[in-house]
């Protein structure tokens, strides 16, 4: 009996009319399988920008002053589901770091070289200001600024400063309190200036025309009385006593106490102010209209952060101002309120 071999089908169907069918489940499988992928690839890309916006930052803007020393101030919006934000700072030279939120609550922070981890605490939105020294270098009489910028951010330089050189072109220029304030965009900038104080330039003195016999003459006459005079004021003052008079001295500091605007005008045109910092404006007022931010803590007993706070927001109000002196801050009581009320 001979074998016989019979090939093995898919599985198939017959028509009535006499057309095959042919099973076809797995694509129907992937026909459904395709969008959902795409459409999960879509949600991602769309997720990841929403993400990183939580960290960007609203602004950025900087002051260099003449030391050398960049004051940063940025906002910066936050997630406000994460207890903790990490910060990436410009350096690891940090000074007089103050964060706050939306509310002006301060904020825990801590720096960890050029990091700063800070308690968000709910925040979604944080202002961040420090002082850094890693931003500005000098070679000689040129100063170079230098910043990898992660936004768009305004630089204020110093006062009698000229450009020299940069990298990019600034997107816009103006001129602030005698001080060029550029907005340049994201990104590595550099900018060479120079800065140096003004001078007072002497009156070009006319031609002489004296013959150098006249010109020896009237040297020598102009010694003798030139010496005359000396011994003269020399016997005077041996004669006067060195020590003012006391109603000099008076006239001196009633005048300098004149310019100083009391604290009960103050206080007048600044009803709101806080029973605290109404002390800091006594204080300040008492040691003739300006001190050191440094001598305030140790006056008040206050953290760093806790003064900083305090100081800022009298600047706010109008109440002082704040300079740079010898890399500390000098807090001084504004006399000019009046005028702007």
């Amino acid at each position: 009996m001979e074998q016989q071999f019979v090939p093995i089908h898919r599985k198939e169907s017959l028509g009535e009319d006499g057309m095959l069918f042919v099973r076809n489940d797995g694509v129907i499988d992937t026909m459904v399988k395709v969008p959902l992928l795409v459409a999960s690839v879509i949600i991602v890309a769309a997720i990841i920008p929403i993400q990183s916006s939580f960290s960007s930052p609203r602004t950025l803007d900087l002051i260099i002053y003449p030391d050398g020393s960049t004051h940063v101030s940025t906002e910066i919006d936050v997630d406000s589901l994460a207890s903790d934000y990490e910060l990436e700072l410009f350096g690891n030279t940090i000074d007089n770091l103050v964060v706050v939120d939306e509310n002006e609550f301060l904020l825990d922070a801590d720096v960890l070289d050029d990091y700063a981890l800070i308690g968000t605490f709910g925040s979604s939105v944080i202002s961040v200001e420090y002082d850094i020294h890693d931003l500005v270098s000098k070679q000689g009489r040129v100063w170079t600024f230098s910043l990898d910028a992660p936004s768009d951010f305004t630089l204020l330089l110093p006062k009698n400063s000229a450009i020299v050189g940069m990298t990019n072109l600034p997107i816009d220029m103006k001129l602030i309190n005698e001080q060029n304030q550029l907005t340049l965009s994201r990104g590595q900038t550099e900018i060479d200036y120079l800065f140096s104080t003004p001078t007072i330039f002497d009156p070009i003195e006319p031609i002489d025309t004296t013959s150098k016999s006249d010109y020896l003459l009237y040297s020598i006459i102009g010694g003798v009385v030139a010496a005359i005079v000396g011994v003269i004021i020399a016997i005077t003052k041996t004669k006067q006593k060195t020590v003012k008079p006391v109603e000099e001295i008076q006239t001196i500091q009633t005048k300098q106490k004149d310019e100083i605007i009391d604290t009960e005008t103050i206080f007048k045109l600044k009803p709101d102010i806080r029973e605290d910092d109404k002390e800091i404006v006594k204080f300040i007022s008492n040691n003739g209209g300006q001190v050191l931010e440094s001598e305030l803590r140790k006056k008040f007993l206050q953290p760093r952060t806790t003064m900083w706070r305090a100081v800022k927001r009298l600047e706010r109000n109008g109440i002082i101002e704040i300079e740079k002196k010898d890399l500390q801050n000098l807090v001084k009581l504004r006399n000019d309120m009046e005028e702007e009320e």
